[in-house]
């Protein structure tokens, strides 16, 4: 599929479409970037890494694919140093979970240098690292691809095919309907999660004590990182705050059934949790 792609930024995602591509098969020649030389030596002693450096230019060299696994207040800025250099119109595209401002000031950076397709994978855990990376973590996973009108065909249709080769299914989205549904389906539940805990540890500090899977299964995801959260929350804010006024409309209502005896008005509201839960 690719002769040389370039994986910037070796954490879980990154790592894991290197091994992902090397054993597939998409890529010739699978190159990385890390910014610490310690990476870098880690990185050139693995069979799925065919080159590695600490110079962004030299990790981009020749490369028809380059894919951003930065953080995503990081992401804006890789692709201004790549404008700087990018030779032969390559194809840039993300995985960065939110995507409004990326792909505006990535198309506007790289325009007559690079062409840019912002992508979202819907996959990872809360454990980060390239120790963690494995070669199927996007296996059967949603993948969102965020063309804007300035998007170039080719580069859309390469990008797309790269997600389903690593096993994705795709779902075509603008950017901005994008920040709108993952700010409902990831962000707020993470908000969520790490709100509870917050307010847990504080009320009931001992609960590792005498909770079961219940609570552990509940907040999860509140594990991951909180410098990494803190600016995908940030970067997303409109969203997010629209989508925690929205829940906190629907909490009332169930405070308000609870508080009212209203017994129906409960059962219903559980019950279409349930049929939710049971779909996913």
């Amino acid at each position: 599929m690719f002769q040389t792609i370039t994986i910037v930024a070796p954490g879980l995602l990154g790592a894991s479409l290197a091994i992902a591509a090397s054993e597939k098969g998409i890529a010739q020649h699978v190159s990385l970037y890390a910014r610490r030389q310690e990476a870098v030596d880690q990185l050139l002693q693995k069979p799925w890494c065919s080159r590695a450096s600490a110079d962004l230019a030299e990790a981009c060299r020749d490369a028809e694919l380059i894919v951003l696994c930065a953080p995503v207040d990081r992401i804006i800025t890789l692709a201004q140093e790549i404008a700087k250099f990018a030779t032969g119109n390559p194809i840039v595209t993300d995985v960065g979970s939110v995507k409004g401002d990326i792909v505006r000031h990535c198309e506007t950076a790289l325009t007559g240098k690079a062409r840019f397709i912002g992508s979202h994978p819907m996959a990872g855990s809360e454990k980060t690292g390239m120790e963690n990376a494995c070669s199927d973590l996007f296996e059967d996973r949603a993948c969102f691809v965020t063309p804007s009108p300035n998007s170039d065909s080719d580069a859309l249709a390469k990008t797309i095919a790269f997600w389903k080769a690593v096993g994705s299914t795709i779902i075509e989205e603008t950017p901005d309907k994008h920040d709108e549904i993952v700010a409902q389906v990831s962000h707020l539940p993470h908000v969520l999660a790490s709100s509870l805990s917050a307010f847990l540890a504080q009320r009931c500090p001992n609960a590792e004590e005498y909770c079961g899977n219940g609570l552990r299964d509940t907040t999860r995801v509140a594990s991951g990182s909180p410098d990494l959260w803190r600016e995908i929350i940030g970067q997303n804010r409109h969203e997010v705050l629209r989508a925690i006024r929205d829940y906190q409309d629907h909490l009332q209502a169930l405070n308000s059934a609870i508080a009212n005896e209203s017994d129906f008005e409960l059962l219903r509201q559980l019950s279409d949790g349930k049929a939710f839960r049971d779909k996913l």
